[in-house]
C-alpha cells in the first residue's frame, strides 16, 4: 500500500502513536533529571565546628535517603575553591562571609546565612595589655592556609598595620591552636567559629585564658560590610565568679550555605528545610528564629531559596518524599502543555474526523450530481450516453472500494442506490434515444 494512502487509513492511529511516543521521551528526559541520592559537602578540619554542623545535615538528609558525604577542608577559602573546581564532587559547602573571591559568584548560589562566626581572640590571662599592645611580641596563631580566620585576621592585621609586630606567626588549625594555647606554648590565636564549637567552649571554661575584645569593632564593622559586631556579656558563662568579669565586644561574620547553581532543586529544598531545623534555635548572639536567614553576603541567593523564605517548602514536599515530590512537580510541568494540547485536540479531531470521513462520500456525491446534469443536456447536446454508463461504472467500482466505518456505511449505501438510480435513468434515456432514433429511420 503506498505511503499516502497508509496515512490517509490510519492518521488517527498515527496521530496517537506520535503523541504516545512524544510523552514517552519527555518521561524518559525527566526522570533523568530526577535528583540523585548522594551529594558532597565541603565542611572545614575534622572537630571543628563546620565539620560538626555538616554532620547534622548529614543525619538530616539521610532521613530522605539523601547520603551526604562530608569532605574536610582548611576552611572556607578551600570549600570555595572546591565549589568552583570543576573536576570536585563537592556540590554544597559553608563559607563563611567576606573571604578573598568570595564576590565572584559565577556558577554558585547561597542558601542564605546560618549563623554567627565570631573571631574569638584568646589570650593568656596573665597578659594585662589590651588590643595591639596585648600581641607585640607574642607568639600568635591566625589559622590555617585556607581558612577563613587566616583570610579575616591578615586582613585585620594590614588594616592595623600590625605587620612585624609579632613574635611568631603561626598557621595551626583550631583544635591545635587551643592545645598550644592550653599548654602554654602559644600566647595569642585568633579563631573563628560559633558560640557553640567545642574548641571555643573549652577555651572559654579554662580559668588560665581569657577571651579578649576588639577596641575598634565599630570601626572595623564601618569598613568590612560583611562584619557584625556582637557582644559576649558579663557573667555569661558564670554569673558567681564573674566570667567574662566585662562585657567582650567582637566581631563576626555570618556563614552561608552555598551551593553550585546546578545543584538540583529538590536538593537545595531539602537542604533548606534542614536548615530552618538545625539553625532556629537561639544562642547568645541572636534569639530565636532569626536563622536561616534570607541574607546574600556575597554570593546571591537561589530562586529557590527566595521561594522558601517567602513562602516554604513547596506544598508537595509536606505529602511525600522528596523524589516523590520532584517527580510529581516535573509532571505538572509537562501535563499543562499536554493538557493545553489535548483539550483543544479531543474537541477538534472527531470534527475532523467526520469532516474527512464524509468528504470521501461527497466527493462522490458531486461527480454523480455532474453526471446528471451532462444526462439532462445530453438529447440537446447528442452525447452517446455509452460514455457516461461508462463514468457511472468506474464511480461505483469506486465507491465498492470505499473503506468506511460503520457509523459512515448508511451514507455510502446511500450513494451506490443513487448511482445505481442514475444508471437506470440514464439507460432508459438511452433506450429512448434509440428507439426516436429507429423511429426516424422508418
Amino acid at each position: 500500500m503506498p505511503a499516502r494512502d497508509f496515512l490517509r487509513l490510519h492518521w488517527p492511529a498515527i496521530t496517537i502513536s506520535v503523541t504516545a511516543a512524544a510523552i514517552a521521551c519527555a518521561a524518559l528526559l525527566m526522570l533523568r533529571s530526577m535528583p540523585p541520592h548522594r551529594i558532597v559537602m565541603a565542611t572545614g578540619p575534622e572537630g571543628d565546628a563546620y565539620y560538626e554542623v555538616g554532620g547534622r545535615y548529614r543525619a538530616a538528609l539521610a532521613r530522605e535517603n539523601v547520603e551526604v558525604q562530608l569532605a574536610a577542608t582548611a576552611g572556607s577559602v578551600d570549600n570555595l575553591a572546591l565549589l568552583r573546581d570543576p573536576h570536585s564532587q563537592a556540590s554544597v559547602a559553608l563559607i563563611e562571609g567576606g573571604i578573598p573571591g568570595a564576590a565572584d559568584s559565577a556558577g554558585l548560589e547561597s542558601l542564605g546565612t546560618l549563623f554567627y562566626e565570631p573571631l574569638w581572640w584568646f589570650q593568656k590571662r596573665e597578659v594585662q595589655a589590651e588590643g595591639v599592645d596585648a600581641l607585640r611580641g607574642r607568639r600568635i596563631s591566625i589559622g590555617p592556609q585556607g581558612s577563613g580566620t587566616r583570610a579575616l585576621s591578615l586582613e585585620i592585621i594590614k588594616r592595623a598595620r600590625m605587620e612585624g609586630l609579632f613574635s611568631e606567626v603561626l598557621a595551626l588549625a583550631p583544635r591545635e591552636a587551643a592545645d598550644k594555647l592550653l599548654a602554654g606554648k602559644l600566647d595569642a590565636a585568633f579563631i573563628m567559629t560559633s558560640w557553640e564549637s567545642p574548641v571555643v567552649q573549652q577555651l572559654l571554661a579554662d580559668e588560665r585564658l581569657a577571651p579578649a575584645g576588639f577596641p575598634h569593632a565599630d570601626a572595623f564593622v564601618a569598613l568590612f560590610p560583611f562584619l557584625t559586631k556582637v557582644v559576649v556579656p558579663r557573667g555569661v558563662l558564670d554569673m558567681a565568679n564573674e566570667r567574662p568579669p566585662a562585657d567582650v565586644v567582637l566581631i563576626a561574620t555570618r556563614a552561608s550555605l552555598v551551593v553550585r547553581s546546578d545543584l538540583h532543586p529538590a536538593l537545595q529544598y531539602l537542604l533548606l528545610n534542614a536548615a530552618a531545623r538545625i539553625h532556629s534555635g537561639p544562642n547568645i548572639f541572636h534569639r530565636a528564629n532569626a536563622f536561616p536567614a534570607a541574607q546574600a553576603v556575597d554570593i546571591p541567593l537561589s530562586d529557590e531559596a527566595v521561594r522558601f523564605y517567602k513562602s516554604g517548602l513547596p506544598f508537595l514536599h509536606d505529602y511525600f518524599p522528596f523524589w516523590m515530590a520532584a517527580l510529581i512537580g516535573k509532571l505538572f510541568i509537562l501535563l499543562i502543555p499536554i493538557l493545553g494540547l489535548l483539550y483543544p485536540m479531543t474537541r477538534l479531531l472527531p470534527r475532523l474526523y467526520d469532516w474527512v470521513m464524509r468528504s470521501k462520500i461527497l466527493r462522490m456525491y458531486g461527480e454523480l450530481r455532474f453526471l446528471e446534469d451532462e444526462m439532462t443536456g445530453a438529447g440537446k447536446a447528442g452525447r452517446d450516453p455509452r460514455g457516461m454508463i461508462a463514468q457511472l461504472d468506474r464511480l461505483s467500482e469506486q465507491a465498492n472500494r470505499l473503506r468506511v466505518p460503520v457509523a459512515y456505511a448508511s451514507m455510502l449505501y446511500m450513494l451506490r442506490n443513487h448511482i445505481d438510480l442514475v444508471r437506470e435513468d440514464l439507460k432508459k434515456t438511452a433506450g429512448s434515444a434509440a428507439e426516436g432514433a429507429v423511429a426516424r429511420s422508418e
